[in-house]
């Protein structure tokens, strides 16, 4: 889904600058009259920004936008390793952004905190641990623990309600499962992967929780673009909520069918040619599949 460009109009020379110049000196004057008149100016309040993942030590990204997929319905909400859009109709967010590196994975491992909160940051309100009790399902992460395990704070945030969505168990603890660690290993391998995953509201599987009425999505997916190694590729997936015994690759989509499912626009600042070729096509040649894997999760995973 290419970008969509915006046409800035310029003013037109000789009275814009007047303008400009006449605007200026009001402003002077006001500001100087506000100086002498209450004193120098109170310090400006803090802006809310959208926080872009970051390693001071890792080369830096082609862009902090490059992480913001296009906004279909909901909130967006900046957490400091991970950014998402929360979806008030259905409790839980449409995406969540962020990256995995080879750097990251291989840091030391922060302990698991398994301490599920309400994220603060939702202004609407996001989901609560009582939603999901007794639902049966999963509190499945879209950003996955073991991914933010390179740092206690990312560790911590990942548990935020935002960041979870109700999962088959043997969907969260199989096919989903194998997806997250084979996505780690390519993130080894190409050095950075950026990642955009999230549910798909069609087919939905009822609803979940009293004082919040949380959607159990049909299906999941889940979109990596490597965009800063030699070979520039790109590979998305998408997958039904329940048990799997069918390999990965039998849920392989372009990035532009995960987009046509979706309705969301994920990489929607890269240039029109190379997100042309990224999102159009998958060259499996280029993205190693792990079989031991996918016999460990149907000869155990699947059956817990």
């Amino acid at each position: 889904m290419t970008k969509l460009r915006r046409n800035h109009e310029k003013a037109s020379g000789g009275l814009a600058i007047k303008t400009g110049l006449f605007l200026t000196l009001m402003g002077l004057l006001y500001g100087a009259f506000q100086f002498f008149e209450k004193g120098a100016p109170k310090k400006p309040e803090s802006r809310v920004v959208i926080n872009v993942p970051s390693d001071d030590d890792e080369p830096s990204s082609p862009g902090g936008d490059l992480l913001l997929p296009s906004v279909k319905h909901g909130e967006l909400v900046s957490h400091e390793y991970y950014t998402l859009s929360y979806d008030e109709k259905n409790e839980q967010a449409e995406w969540v952004t962020y990256f995995i590196s080879k750097k990251r994975l291989n840091n030391k491992k922060a302990d698991r905190t398994d301490w599920f909160e309400k994220d603060p940051l939702v202004k609407s309100g996001s989901a609560t641990f009582k939603d999901y009790k007794g639902s049966g399902y999963d509190k499945g992460h879209l950003a996955p623990a073991a991914d933010m395990a390179f740092s206690e704070k990312a560790m911590e945030d990942c548990f935020y309600m935002s960041n979870m969505s109700p999962q088959v168990h043997s969907f969260n603890g199989g096919i989903w499962r194998e997806l997250e660690e084979l996505a780690r290993d390519w993130g080894r391998m190409n050095n950075k992967l950026y990642v955009v995953t999230g549910p798909i509201f069609k087919d939905n599987l009822g609803t979940i929780g009293r004082a919040n009425k949380v959607t159990v999505p049909g299906y999941y997916y889940k979109v990596l673009l490597d965009i800063e190694g030699p070979e520039k590729k790109g590979i998305g997936f998408i997958i039904p909520n329940a048990v799997s015994n069918q390999p990965l690759t039998a849920y392989v989509k372009t990035i532009d069918e995960v987009e046509e499912m979706t309705g969301i626009d994920f990489f929607p600042v890269l240039d029109d040619d190379l997100e042309e070729k990224l999102e159009s096509h998958v060259n499996l040649a280029k993205w190693k599949f792990n079989q031991n894997l996918y016999k460990v999760r149907t000869e155990k995973w699947n059956i817990r």
